[in-house]
């Protein structure tokens, strides 16, 4: 059955036309929403913003790089278990005769069983080991898993809404990616950017933001960069520089070359691109 939700976007969030049709794509189809995108473009955002225009609880698996696949369905407590029973001679064991009170259900297996549709998000999924998505393709692909202590078959009672966000960090199988729709978030142009800024900052100054754009490309148009600003480093930048005040004029030299501008640490996060940035800087002063 085809699901009647449909995304609109939300006040909160800036969503190109591309980006609403993907979602609605992915609800349409019944598939896991695959975002892709630089880190700091609103991948895990987005699946935030769609779950409350839509209405739908929100639950939240972040991958590690030493998270397991079957911990996002469930987790047998053997240890606990085994404690409790050699203290059973002081509660009588009745709490180890029941094997569900030591399974500790994971966020796939709580999606599964809600009582109403809820949206899930598997946030960053290439940290985790390569086999991670394949562990995971039957479970997502037929809504249904088997917990072997307590012989049961875990179906689900409505199809969450499932996105899931890589980083591009590693290739995802084949096999899991043909069960995906894919999308992936490209950074925005400049007027869809200026649309963000005004989302988060309805009343910043016009000249301010006309000069922080204008460096921020700058920076972002550097060639070499290890780790190019993204559009949440903008935000947190533009911040920074409402809160200390600092006029537009601070941020670009009187010729209009590049400079080093205030607060640069937050939008240049490491020594190579910062070292790189001053040469930049140098050059255009010596060429003055």
């Amino acid at each position: 059955m085809i699901s009647p939700m449909k995304f609109q976007g939300s006040e909160q969030y800036v969503a190109t036309r591309d980006l609403t049709l993907a979602v609605n794509a992915a609800i349409a189809l019944q598939r896991p929403l695959l975002v892709k995108g630089e880190p700091g473009t609103g991948k895990t955002m987005l699946a935030e913003q769609v779950a409350a225009s839509l209405g739908l609880p929100l639950l939240q698996w972040h991958i590690k790089s030493t998270t397991k696949a079957q911990q996002g369905l469930y987790e047998y407590d053997a240890v606990s278990r085994l404690r409790d029973s050699q203290l059973a001679s002081i509660d009588g064991g009745e709490r180890v005769r029941d094997i569900r009170n030591y399974i500790v259900q994971g966020v796939l297996w709580q999606a599964f069983t809600a009582e109403q549709p809820v949206a899930l998000l598997i946030d960053e999924i290439d940290k985790a080991d390569i086999e991670f998505p394949n562990d995971l393709l039957r479970e997502l692909d037929r809504m249904e898993f088997y917990c072997y202590e307590t012989r049961e078959l875990i179906r689900a009672r409505h199809r969450p809404v499932v996105f899931i966000t890589s980083n591009n960090e590693k290739e995802l199988p084949d096999a899991f990616l043909r069960r995906c729709f894919f999308h992936y978030i490209r950074f925005p142009e400049a007027d869809t950017l200026r649309q963000i800024v005004a989302v988060h900052f309805p009343t910043l100054r016009q000249e301010l933001l006309a000069a922080a754009l204008k460096t921020f490309y700058q920076i972002r148009d550097l060639p070499g960069l290890k780790k190019k600003p993204s559009t949440s480093e903008l935000l947190d930048w533009l911040r920074l520089l409402v809160a200390e005040d600092i006029p537009p004029e601070a941020l670009l030299a009187a010729d209009d070359k590049v400079a080093v501008p205030p607060l640069a640490g937050a939008l240049l996060k490491n020594e190579q691109d910062v070292s790189l940035f001053e040469k930049l800087v140098y050059l255009n002063q010596r060429n003055r």
